[in-house]
């Protein structure tokens, strides 16, 4: 349950600062994860406010259903980097700080002397954490990429290729938001060394090295040996199971179950259970690996038994038999169970819960989204600069 609005910080990261130049998903979904955990994030905003706010519909102009949850704990600074007044007060920001994030392309930071050796002339023990599609000193370093082209050329779309026949995306901003991941913890590491050490670092995330690692955790199987190992009538890369196309939720009699019989003895009982002769000699789930290649017609076998029962009484013999099982939720049953908050400029809106819990502490909602700029004076004021100057 997150806390009401207004009350004071608390949490992990209590006392750091964050100055957030980040935009979209991928940075913002980084800092809002500091955010809740503490941190007070100043978000440097152009003057029409961020990519995410106009996302999708949402209650207000200037906040989508996205930035609603995105933006939450975080202040809205509108500043001109292209200003020599607002160069210097993001210069003051910097001073300030413990933390910088951005994930500007690299020339453009360099033409607004906001890259790490300008931050670092500011501030020495400065963490600056910089994410972008290529990595630093690569010929494509400074190449625009999105979502769409990271997934494309980390292997997602090859995957999708092995499994349905033409390449495509996964329907989410499956590398933002592992990327965003991926600089939260960074970021968090680089303090833990900086509060040990005194010295500031530079972290870097681009977006293919992350999303390469994440993707070759393990589809990179047989061929990270070498010399590789390949399946039978198969290729080195991949990890069969998770790439089965049947690999997906069963039918039964009023609606759909997702169970997994991971292990040999699930198997044994599931077919046991439900009729099926000589389930306790099947050489297909004999041991572990057996499982995994013949993961195609197990999952096959599965989806003939599952429509004999409802999906009640399937989650309730799984519970029994120790087989990892659920309901098939929709997106809107995961909406339908958040807790509702009520925003000072658009009324009532849904919490998306903090992705970790720190027990002892509630997570804390204590600000909500801003609006584009609406902490700007009181930034402006803290630095001890005069907002009248950049209006």
């Amino acid at each position: 349950m997150m806390t009401t609005a207004g009350e004071p910080a608390s949490g992990p990261l209590h006392g750091i600062r964050v100055l957030d130049l980040t935009r979209v998903v991928m940075g913002p979904l980084a800092t809002q994860i500091l955010a809740d955990q503490g941190a007070d994030v100043v978000a440097v905003e152009p003057a029409g406010g961020d990519t995410n706010r106009v996302m999708g519909p949402g209650p207000h102009p200037q906040l989508s259903g996205i930035s609603l949850n995105l933006m939450r704990n975080k202040r809205s600074a509108v500043i001109d980097l292209k200003s020599e007044a607002g160069r210097a007060a993001v210069r003051r920001l910097v001073e300030t700080s413990d933390v910088v994030v951005s994930t500007m392309r690299p020339g453009a930071l360099a033409r607004l002397g906001l890259d790490y050796p300008s931050v670092r002339a500011m501030r020495e023990d400065i963490v600056y954490c910089q994410a972008q599609g290529f990595a630093l000193g690569s010929p494509r370093a400074d190449e625009p990429a999105y979502d769409d082209i990271v997934q494309a050329a980390t292997g997602v779309s090859d995957i999708m290729l092995r499994i349905w026949g033409s390449p495509a995306l996964m329907p989410t901003i499956f590398a933002d938001k592992v990327c965003g991941l991926v600089m939260a913890q960074a970021i968090t590491a680089a303090l833990v060394e900086r509060e040990r050490t005194g010295r500031g670092r530079h972290v870097e995330v681009p977006m293919t090295r992350a999303m390469t690692a994440f993707m070759l955790t393990e589809h990179g199987a047989g061929a990270i040996s070498r010399p590789p190992v390949a399946p039978p009538g198969g290729p080195a890369t991949g990890y069969p199971r998770v790439l089965s196309p049947e690999r997906r939720p069963h039918p039964t009699k009023d609606g759909w179950v997702h169970l997994l019989p991971y292990h040999p003895e699930h198997y044994v009982a599931l077919f046991t259970d439900a009729g099926v002769q000589g389930a306790a000699d099947d050489p297909r789930y004999a041991d572990l690996r057996a499982t995994i290649l013949n993961s195609d017609s197990l999952y096959r076998d599965v989806r003939r038994i599952t429509p004999s029962r409802t999906t009640a009484e399937w989650l309730e013999y799984c519970r029994k038999a120790g087989i990892p099982a659920t309901r098939v939720a929709s997106l809107q049953d995961l909406v339908d169970e958040l807790e509702i908050a009520e925003h000072p400029a658009v009324g009532g809106y849904r919490v998306i819960p903090s992705m970790a819990t720190f027990h002892g502490t509630e997570p804390e909602l204590r600000h909500h989204a801003p609006l584009i700029g609406q902490d700007t004076d009181d930034v402006l004021a803290e630095l001890g600069l005069d907002p009248a100057d950049h209006h």
